[in-house]
């Protein structure tokens, strides 16, 4: 991890906009960049991009995370891993 005063930031792997996207966690926070959006996910039709990989980035990363974890993504509205589990079309059933 990264050390940032007395907290320690985690890298995520979360390759699927991009072959080295990442996600960071600070805290109760997880900052997803272009992985993972209020009620939507990243765009996979760019060089590089993989939908599978995504999906498997956020079911296998991000969605292992706690309900109370605040997400703030690299557009838009901030949000919560509970209320994307629970909201998010893209993540239900995946």
């Amino acid at each position: 991890g990264i050390q940032i005063g007395k907290e320690t930031m985690t890298v995520l792997h979360t390759p699927g906009h991009s072959p080295g996207g990442i996600s960071l966690v600070l805290a109760d926070c997880v900052f997803t960049g272009d992985t993972l959006f209020r009620a939507s996910i990243g765009r996979t039709d760019l060089p590089g991009g993989s939908y599978e990989t995504l999906m498997r980035s956020i079911r296998e990363r991000l969605m292992a995370l706690d309900d109370e974890m605040r997400v703030y993504p690299g557009h838009g509205e901030a949000s919560t891993i509970g209320w994307e589990r629970r909201h998010n079309p893209w993540v239900i059933g995946n």
